[in-house]
C-alpha cells in the first residue's frame, strides 16, 4: 500500500504551542506509518485558504487527510472540498457550524478536535480570585478576536472572575514579539501608570513571556521592579514553556493545554482505515501550580 500524506495546517511557527502541535502531528503520524507535512500560515487568514486549497486541487491527489488550526474562520469551503474529494478532514480548536451537516453526505471522514476553551477561561477567573483576593486592576492580554479559542476564553473567565477585578483589555496575536511591541507602545501612555495594575493575565504563555521582556527592557529602577513583581499568568503551560516559567517564578501560574494535534492524527488513522469517529473531541486542560496550591501560596503572600 502506498504510504498516506497529512497536511497540517498551522497558525505560525513562531508560537511555542504551534511548534508543540507540529511535533505531536509528526510523532503520532511517523508511529502510523504517515508522511506528514507541516505548514504555517504566517497569521494569515486568507494565506492559510490559499494554501490548502492548492493542496486539496493537486492532481494527482496528494493529501489523504488535512488537519487544520485555522487562522481566521472554519474554512468551509476547503473543508466542502475536502469532503467532496473524498479526504478526510479535521479542525483543530475551533467550532464550526457546518461540520454535522457534511459529515451527512461526505465521502471521507469530518471532525474537530478542540480543548476544552471554555474551562481554561474558568481557571482564569479562578486564578484571577486566587491572586487577587481583595480586588484591584488586572491587565488582560487576549488573542485575536477571529479565533475561537480567544472568544472562548474570554467570555468564561469574565463569568467566572470576581466581581471586585476589573479588567483592562489589551489584543495580541498569541506570540511573542508582537506582545512586546504591544505592551512597548503601551507602557509609553502615562494612562498605563495611572491604572494601578496588580496583575496581568494572557491567554498563552508566549505573550506573557513578551509582557515580561516589555517590562524588562523598557522600564528601569524602581518602576522596573514594581513591575516585573506583578503576578503574570499564561496558558498552554508546555514542559519547557509555561511549566519552566511557573518554576523559574516568570508566571505565576499557566494552564496546561495539551497538544491535541497528536490526538488529532491518531483519529485522522481510524478514519483512513474505515472506522468511525466522534464528530467532535474535547481534550481537558488543568491548572499550574493546581489551584488549591495557588490559593495557599497567593495567600500566604498576603498574609506575610
Amino acid at each position: 500500500m502506498p504510504q498516506r500524506n497529512v497536511l497540517v495546517s498551522l497558525i505560525t511557527n513562531e508560537n511555542g504551542y504551534q511548534r508543540a502541535q507540529a511535533e505531536a502531528a509528526i510523532s503520532a503520524g511517523l508511529a502510523n506509518g504517515l508522511n506528514v507535512e507541516i505548514q504555517y500560515a504566517e497569521s494569515e487568514a486568507v494565506l492559510q485558504v490559499q494554501q490548502i486549497l492548492q493542496a486539496l486541487q493537486l492532481k494527482p491527489r496528494r493529501y489523504d487527510a488535512v488537519i487544520a488550526a485555522p487562522v481566521g474562520t472554519g474554512m468551509e469551503k476547503a473543508a466542502r472540498l475536502a469532503a467532496a474529494s473524498g479526504i478526510v478532514w479535521c479542525i483543530l480548536n475551533y467550532e464550526t457550524d457546518y461540520i454535522s451537516a457534511l459529515r451527512r453526505s461526505a465521502k471521507a471522514a469530518q471532525f474537530e478536535v478542540t480543548n476544552n476553551h471554555l474551562e481554561v477561561g474558568r481557571i482564569q477567573g479562578r486564578q484571577i480570585a486566587a491572586l487577587l483576593p481583595h480586588g484591584g486592576v488586572a491587565l488582560y492580554i487576549e488573542g485575536p478576536s477571529t479565533g475561537g479559542a480567544a472568544r472562548m476564553r474570554a467570555e468564561s473567565m469574565l463569568a467566572t472572575k470576581p466581581d471586585n477585578v476589573e479588567l483592562k483589555i489589551l489584543k495580541g496575536d498569541w506570540t511573542q514579539a508582537s506582545t512586546r511591541r504591544s505592551i512597548a507602545s503601551w507602557l509609553r501612555l502615562s494612562t498605563s501608570h495611572k491604572l494601578r495594575i496588580a496583575a496581568v493575565i494572557c491567554q498563552n504563555d508566549d505573550m506573557a513571556q513578551g509582557v515580561h521582556d516589555a517590562f524588562e527592557t523598557c522600564l528601569s529602577g524602581d518602576e522596573r521592579a514594581q513591575w516585573l513583581s506583578l503576578p503574570v499568568t499564561g496558558c498552554d503551560g508546555l514542559p519547557n514553556g509555561g511549566v519552566e516559567m511557573v518554576k523559574r517564578g516568570v508566571l505565576a501560574a499557566t494552564i496546561i493545554v495539551p497538544a491535541n494535534a497528536g490526538t488529532a492524527m491518531e483519529l485522522v488513522v481510524r478514519a483512513l482505515n474505515g472506522q468511525q469517529v466522534p464528530e467532535r473531541t474535547i481534550c481537558e486542560v488543568s491548572s499550574y501550580p493546581s489551584e488549591d496550591k495557588l490559593r495557599r501560596v497567593a495567600a500566604a503572600k498576603f498574609a506575610s
